[in-house]
């Protein structure tokens, strides 16, 4: 195997990382050999994730919309591995409404987990990965945020989503080009349509997610483990000179340029 690809030793803390996306990401990471640290604001969630990871691998509670639980999770993975060498930052919600209803704190709610909670986990990450030894490569951390399609298109009455979304592009181009100086990557991977307790409802057996499928050339939903590859890329070596870049992964949708 090319040997650019191991991740086998990196420790790697994955936010939303309990279930979901976030969850495939972070066994995946593990069965290549990393050590790996999921977070979820659900204790119980945190309690089974920790044992179906096994040893050599930890889990502990995180809000991303709190500074403190933020920080305080960087310190538990750098007191547990001495280090963190990549973040995956999956926690997010979206709700379907119409947003001539929508209250504006309930698009504050929803713009402060996905979009400041997505400022408040990398800029943890940027201040412990500036002062951490460097890899061989010169290389002091990476991070991996999820995006979405709704940061490039806004499907009918996700408003709230698609503004945090876009946002997510922001971050990443923007700490990408100031923080590449210290020796870290900041990239995104824009899942399509996957079905995962956060949207489940809206897409499954619903005349919306039938056409969204119907609209995906490859004729069918993303599972959750087809993103484990580009978050590995992402992570590893073979991508050291990948940096503000987001990997799209939707079976085509973006190709028929469709908004629903």
């Amino acid at each position: 195997m090319y040997k650019g690809f191991d991740i086998a030793g990196k420790v790697v803390l994955v936010t939303g990382g309990t279930s979901g996306i976030g969850k495939a990401i972070a066994m995946g990471c593990a069965a290549s050999g990393a050590k790996v640290v999921a977070g979820s604001t659900n204790p119980d969630k945190v309690a089974a994730m920790k044992a179906e990871l096994g040893a050599g691998h930890e889990a502990t509670p995180v809000n991303v919309a709190d500074e403190a639980s933020v920080k305080a999770a960087f310190d538990f993975t750098v007191q547990k591995f001495g280090r963190v060498d990549a973040v995956v930052n999956a926690a997010g919600v979206i709700k379907k409404e119409p947003s001539i209803e929508m209250s504006v704190a309930e698009f504050r709610r929803i713009v402060d987990i996905n979009l400041t909670g997505t400022f408040i986990v990398n800029q943890q990450a940027g201040r412990v990965m500036k002062d951490q030894a460097p890899a061989a490569n010169g290389e002091r951390g990476s991070i991996v945020n999820i995006a979405s399609l709704n940061s490039y298109i806004s499907l009918t009455q996700v408003l709230a989503y698609a503004s945090s979304k876009s946002g997510v592009l922001g971050i990443i181009r923007g700490l990408a080009n100031e923080w590449a100086q210290y020796g870290i990557r900041v990239n995104g991977i824009a899942p399509g349509v996957f079905p995962t307790d956060l949207n489940r409802k809206l897409i499954e057996g619903t005349p919306r997610g039938e056409f969204l499928k119907a609209h995906t050339p490859q004729g069918r939903f993303g599972m959750a483990e087809e993103l484990v590859g580009a978050a590995i890329y992402l992570i590893s070596p073979a991508a050291s000179y990948t940096n503000g870049h987001t990997i799209i992964v939707d079976g085509g949708f973006l190709t028929r340029g469709v908004g629903v």
